[in-house]
């Protein structure tokens, strides 16, 4: 069995760091990076690239809502028109980027609130699948299983991996649990992994409410903003290595 490992990265801001993204990119092997709209700017992201390329990690654009003061956690009124064309423009920057460093974009996942509203509102995922889809390079679509992201990319012929996050609960209807509600983010490494480990062997996790949930994953995510997120995706990698799961970029 092979499964990816994902975290967010370039999540800082001028001198503002977020995450220790030097130490994630030896544990993940795909890393999703900031585009410069939720959070990054074109030092914090070229740095980034080249830790990630150095490293052999996938690079990913991390596209968000033009939200820096709220960390792309905010609900904005987009059209789908400017969505598509701010998606395509994120990944543009990024590309670009990663180039210089001798990588490329192979892949996007959308951030915060525009995962979270993409995964249940087919014009805005559909909007971020048409920028995908006028990118001049083929690239995979990152997002929940069985989500509106999932049949955007699948009406515009692109590859869609299915991902699960080890470090938050999920409700009963599969979708994650607002941050908003107490106990959503699992801080407990140890309770991360294990929810890792059952997500990929039995593709199913439990809710907050103690239903299972089915939950067929290819990438598992863990949170860079998370305290302590270092320790937690090298516990979440070790407990798939030791379940004979092999980790590997999906591109």
């Amino acid at each position: 069995m092979r499964v990816d490992l994902n975290c967010d990265l370039g999540e800082g801001f001028g001198q503002w760091t977020l995450a220790d993204d030097e130490a994630l990119l030896d544990v993940v092997t795909s890393a999703n990076i900031a585009c410069g709209f939720h959070a990054g700017d074109p030092m914090i992201i070229r740095k980034a690239c080249e830790s990630a390329a150095e490293r052999g990690v996938a690079i990913g654009a991390h596209v968000g809502f033009r939200d820096l003061a709220g960390f792309g956690r905010r609900e904005l009124a987009v059209s789908p028109a400017d969505l598509r064309d701010e998606t395509l423009y994120q990944i543009g920057a990024l590309a670009g980027l990663a180039r210089a460093a001798g990588s490329s974009v192979t892949y996007v996942k959308p951030h915060g609130a525009l995962y979270n509203s993409a995964a249940l509102d087919f014009e805005r995922a559909d909007a971020v699948a048409s920028a995908i889809d006028e990118f001049a390079e083929p690239l995979t679509l990152m997002g929940p299983p069985g989500s509106q992201l999932q049949r955007a990319a699948e009406a515009h012929g692109i590859e869609f991996v299915a991902e699960g996050f080890a470090d938050r609960r999920y409700t009963a209807a599969g979708t994650l649990t607002p941050r908003s509600v107490s106990g959503a983010v699992i801080d407990d490494p140890d309770d991360a992994a294990a929810q890792a480990v059952r997500m990929v062997s039995t593709g199913t996790v439990e809710s907050i409410d103690g239903d299972d949930v089915a939950v067929a994953v290819r990438s598992i995510c863990v949170h860079g903003d998370t305290p302590g997120s270092v320790h937690t995706a090298r516990r979440v990698r070790h407990a798939l290595e030791s379940a004979d799961v092999t980790l590997g970029s999906f591109t």
